[in-house]
């Protein structure tokens, strides 16, 4: 059994991409893990946010983990900022943090370029993401490819911690799928689907009507050989295509690609809208009955009371560590 923490902010709806390449796998995780999911409220208030949106996005955002499969007697779901201790060790960890090292980091560079003011918070946040991790002696943290970076900082901290004050922190590994981890956009395949994307054509929102759904797929962009084969590096929109209709529906890439030998184009987007609106409509009834209920309230309460339990004594001790703790608790 290993400890396992995983974050998204709630920064918008998720895409069918953060559900294949995160959610999805979060139900098998949850069997024989220790697991702990986070809702990172306090990340997205890096950037500008309007309070009911964030509130609002907030309980959506835990709405679709439960709706997705998580289950709350076998996982802890909670709200980032209903654990100060994420606060407190996130500023505990900026302090053993460079700024050099921060500026180096990717999201920080894409996000302030080109900017005439940038929050220090969008510079220092990834510390406070570190001790999303450590505070709960995460060993294994599920992510995509583009989040290595993040993991990698969150190592080099733990281990400047370790060596300069007390090894208490566990050192986590990055766990990336083997397929699915980055699932691009629809309607440019070098990027990276996200909900953020001005065209709504680009991506596919895991509260999207099936005729939405379909609609987008047809409208995705393709190439002019009209042969449906994966080949990521020739044929990087029909290859995206493949992947999410092999992750929707459970067939290998090449099973598909012998369903539509000899068919075009046209055949397999309209096949494959239905697959993925299948595949959401579960989740979508799930997630409704959820949003309006007290059950979701519940959920959260129960979540943040067994988080704050395990943050709180690792907590402890880093502040006896560093020398902030008056006296032992």
């Amino acid at each position: 059994m290993s400890v396992i923490f995983s974050g998204i902010q709630p920064s918008g709806t998720l895409t069918i991409g953060n559900y294949l390449g995160a959610m999805k796998h979060f139900t098998h995780l949850q069997d024989d893990n220790e697991c702990y999911f986070c809702v990172v409220n306090q990340h997205a208030i890096t950037v500008p946010q309007e309070k009911k949106a964030l509130k609002q996005n907030s309980k959506s955002l835990a709405a679709l983990y439960l709706a997705s499969g998580i289950d709350p007697d076998k996982s802890t779901l909670f709200i980032q900022s209903e654990v100060p201790a994420h606060a407190q060790l996130g500023w505990m960890l900026q302090c053993v943090s460079y700024i050099g090292e921060l500026e180096r980091m990717t999201q920080f560079k894409d996000k302030s370029t080109g900017k005439d003011a940038v929050s220090a918070g969008l510079l220092t946040y990834p510390p406070l993401m570190a001790a999303d991790i450590l505070l709960y002696g995460t060993e294994v943290v599920p992510v995509g490819d583009d989040q290595k970076q993040h993991i990698e900082l969150t190592r080099n901290l733990a281990e400047r911690f370790n060596r300069k004050f007390n090894d208490i922190f566990v050192m986590p590994d990055a766990r990336i799928p083997k397929v699915g981890a980055r699932i691009m956009s629809l309607q440019d395949p070098t990027r990276k689907m996200s909900k953020s994307d001005s065209n709504q054509n680009a991506y596919i929102s895991m509260l999207d009507e099936p005729n939405t759904i379909i609609k987008k797929v047809k409208r995705a962009v393709t190439d002019s050989d009209g042969v449906v084969r994966f080949d990521k590096e020739n044929k990087p929109a029909i290859s995206n295509l493949l992947t999410i209709y092999s992750l929707c529906s459970g067939k290998s890439v090449e099973d598909i690609e012998a369903m539509y030998e000899g068919r075009g184009y046209g055949d397999f987007k309209a096949e494959l809208g239905e697959v993925i609106a299948e595949t959401l409509r579960p989740i979508q009834e799930r997630y409704h009955e959820l949003i309006t209920s007290s059950e979701l309230d519940d959920i959260l309460d129960l979540g943040a009371e067994k988080a704050n339990r395990k943050a709180s004594k690792m907590l402890a001790k880093a502040e006896r560590a560093m020398g902030l703790e008056r006296k032992r608790r």
